[in-house]
Parts: structure tokens; C-alpha cells; sequence
């Protein structure tokens, strides 16, 4: 960033003020200044500016200053390398604490260095791509390309160039060469998603190409070694697919070397509260919305809920709310209504079963907690938003001693007391 600072133009003093609040920047900033702002400039120096020079400056010495300055940016640029593989690690890690998730976990450590090949199973939506990422990142492929392929979206007449390549008229239309992902992703790693999805004839290509450990553009008889490690992942079942013929059974066993099955999210309803939380806080900070939790009841609605689109659902669900929300806090009102819908029919289901009497007093604690809840524990104003006197709601509060359907909810109309 070069700063032309004129004494005798009127924006020079606001220009001095944008670059004292801007100075510590990754970009290297070159002051540039007449005689009448060099003790500004000298200053903006010493608050990280690069370099100051005279203005109109000599074209030599600011070319030798701007080489300098460009080298210094690039050297900051460029982290320890042992810091970029953890942050890229945690970058990839999946959020969750449930038995389940550990075992992944202690899976991809277990492959991230090994070149078998890796399959990666689970529905639509629970993260067969992060796992990919995450395989790649932590071995020594790290600093090499990750080349992510959804092979379900090419169409089948492309299919083969995509991947090979191809030469310079291999058919009509291609007035140029062009590498295929194979060779893009070179000493890197190749994800291809949705493998399920080949053709019978691309199928016989890709086994090939897993035995050889060689291919060829389309158009061109020069083998090219194969120097990327594959992982595949599919949500569906191939072994299904190879007994009605099809999916190879030779090629189901070349991928299926190592294989990790992602479990999905209503497998692991522990893990709702960490991934929510971490998607709020991702998506307020994009978004610039001052939203820093999720009321208890709207999580109990998150982790309540079944979750046919795993965690891509979830991910969704927290982006609607957080636009939505008006507060600080992500409340049940923000959620979508299939969710609210499906929490209130669960509700009323666990009160099928008691007596009229029980169902009554249950759904009195209930509405007592949420509405303590709402207004942080401030029993006065709960009592206003029910329209209730607070000597009641205290009696509500001595009837949970007694035991109640929600005992969650009791434990914590007690601790409001």
C-alpha cells in the first residue's frame, strides 16, 4: 500500500488517520510524503509502516523500497510450517465429543499416512468431505493439493476428460490440452464423492487406473503415473450395489481397502449442543450480528429433533436463525416451524401416557421453567409474562420438589429459587 500524503491537499490529514487505524495490517505500507508531513510520515513509520519516502521520490530508490517491502509482506505471509499443519488441523477436526466421533477420529489418524486407499460412508449432510480434509491435512501430503470431485455432478459424457484430461482436438471442441484432476491433484490427495454414482464404463477406467497406478488423456497413448492418493466416500451401499450388479465387485474391493463410516447426527444427540454453538459462533461473526448463545429451550428443540439432513442440516438451520434473530441470544421463535412442530408433538406424546391431573401440572412446570429461562432467572418478571402472581409461581416452584415428568426442569426451578 503506497501513501501519497500532499500537505496542500485538503484529505491529507483524514488519509493520516485511515493509515494509523489500518498500520498493523498484514499489507506493507510505504509512506509517501512532502517536506511539510514528514514528521507524520516519520510517526506512521514507527507504528509499523514500512518504509517512508520523499515526495515526488526518485523512481530508483521507490522501486528498491517497493522490492523490499513486498519480500518483508511475503515472509509474514508464510507461518512456521508446524503452526499451519496444526491450524489447518483444527480447521478440519470435526466438532463432537461422543464415542462415536473419537473413533473417526482415531480412524484418520491411522490412515493419514498409509497410501491404502480410503473409503468414507455415511448419510447425506454428516461430513464425508471434512474427514477427507482432515486426512489430508494432518499427513505428508499437507502442503500438496486437495482436489475435492463430486462425481454425481459431471455428466457422464464428460466424465472422462474431467478426470484424465485431454488433448488438443481428443474430440470435437477441444481446441486445447488440458490436465484432468488425476494430474492436478499430483503429489496431493483426490477426493472423489458420491463414487457410487460412476457409469458401468468409467468404472472399468478408474480399476485401470488403481492397478496400473498409470493413465492417459483422452486423445494421447503417453501413461502418466499416478502420484495423488484417492479417498472415496458415498452415502450409499455399495455392497448392495455390487449384489444387483451395479457397482464392480473388483473395483468395491480396490476402494474399500480402509473404511470410515460417519455416524449420523441423531447417532450422536451429544454432539447437537457443541456443533450448534460452533456454528453460531461462526456464522454471527460473518453475518455481524452480536449473537453469543442459544437459549436452553431452543437447544432442547435442536437436540430434540431427528435430523434427516445431518449436520448440513443443522448448519442450515443455525444460518436462518442467526439472520432472523433479534437479540443476543438465539431463542425458540427463531427456529423454523417443522422444528418448533415436531418438539410440541414429542411434548404432548410424553403426556399421552400420564393422567389428566399429571399432564396438567407437568405443562404448568413446563410453561414456569421456560418462562424463568426467558427472563434469566428473574422470577418477578416470569411471573408478569405468565400473568401469575410470584407467590404462585414460588408454589410452582416447591411443587417440583415433589417430583415432576420433567425433572430437568425441576432441578432447575429449584436452583431459581
Amino acid at each position: 500500500m503506497i501513501l501519497d500524503l500532499n500537505s496542500n491537499h485538503e484529505s491529507a490529514q483524514e488519509r493520516i488517520e485511515y493509515a494509523r487505524h489500518m498500520i498493523a495490517s498484514e499489507v506493507a505500507w510505504v509512506i509517501m510524503a512532502d517536506d511539510g508531513l514528514r514528521s507524520a510520515a516519520t510517526e506512521l513509520v514507527r507504528q509499523g509502516a514500512y518504509a517512508y519516502c520523499r515526495r515526488p521520490p526518485s523512481i530508483r530508490d521507490l522501486r528498491l523500497i517497493l522490492r523490499g517491502a513486498h519480500e518483508n509482506a511475503l515472509l509474514k505471509l508464510q507461518p512456521d510450517k508446524e503452526q499451519e499443519r496444526t491450524a489447518a488441523r483444527g480447521h478440519d477436526q470435526m466438532v463432537g465429543t461422543s464415542p462415536s466421533i473419537q473413533q473417526v477420529h482415531s480412524l484418520i489418524d491411522c490412515v493419514t499416512n498409509i497410501q491404502a486407499s480410503v473409503l468414507v460412508t455415511g448419510e447425506s449432510g454428516t461430513g464425508k468431505e471434512l474427514v477427507a480434509r482432515a486426512i489430508h491435512s494432518r499427513g505428508s501430503r499437507a502442503d500438496c493439493p486437495f482436489i475435492a470431485v463430486a462425481c454425481g455432478a459431471i455428466p457422464e459424457t464428460l466424465i472422462e476428460s474431467e478426470l484424465f484430461g485431454h488433448e488438443k482436438g481428443a474430440y470435437t471442441g477441444t481446441v486445447v490440452s488440458r490436465e484432468g484432476y488425476f494430474e492436478q491433484s499430483r503429489d496431493g490427495t483426490l477426493f472423489l464423492d458420491e463414487i457410487g454414482e460412476l457409469s458401468p464404463l468409467t468404472q472399468v477406467k478408474l480399476l485401470r487406473v488403481l492397478q496400473q497406478r498409470e493413465f492417459s488423456r483422452l486423445g494421447s497413448n503417453r501413461l502418466i503415473p499416478l502420484r495423488s492418493r484417492l479417498i472415496f466416500a458415498t452415502h450409499r451401499n455399495l455392497a448392495e450395489l455390487v449384489a444387483k450388479g451395479k457397482f464392480r465387485q473388483d473395483l468395491y474391493y480396490r476402494i474399500n481397502v480402509m473404511k470410515i463410516e460417519i455416524p449420523s447426527l441423531r447417532e450422536r444427540s451429544e454432539d447437537i449442543a457443541p456443533i450448534a454453538t460452533h456454528f453460531l459462533h461462526h456464522y454471527a461473526s460473518i453475518f455481524r450480528k452480536t449473537i453469543r448463545e442459544i437459549d436452553p429451550d431452543a437447544m432442547a428443540v435442536l437436540q430434540n429433533f431427528s435430523w434427516p439432513g445431518n449436520v448440513r442440516e443443522l448448519e442450515n438451520v443455525i444460518q436462518r436463525a442467526i439472520i432472523l434473530a433479534l437479540g443476543n441470544t438465539l431463542r425458540v421463535p427463531d427456529l423454523p416451524l417443522n422444528l418448533r412442530e415436531e418438539a410440541r408433538d414429542s411434548f404432548q406424546d410424553e403426556l399421552a401416557g400420564a393422567s389428566f391431573e399429571q399432564q396438567i401440572r407437568d405443562y404448568t412446570l413446563h410453561l414456569a421453567t421456560a418462562a424463568i429461562r426467558e427472563n434469566n432467572g428473574n422470577k418477578t418478571r416470569a411471573a408478569q409474562s405468565l400473568n401469575i402472581s410470584r407467590a404462585y409461581l414460588h408454589r410452582l416452584i416447591r411443587l417440583a420438589n415433589s417430583g415432576s415428568y420433567f425433572e430437568t426442569d425441576n432441578v432447575e426451578l429449584e436452583e431459581a429459587v
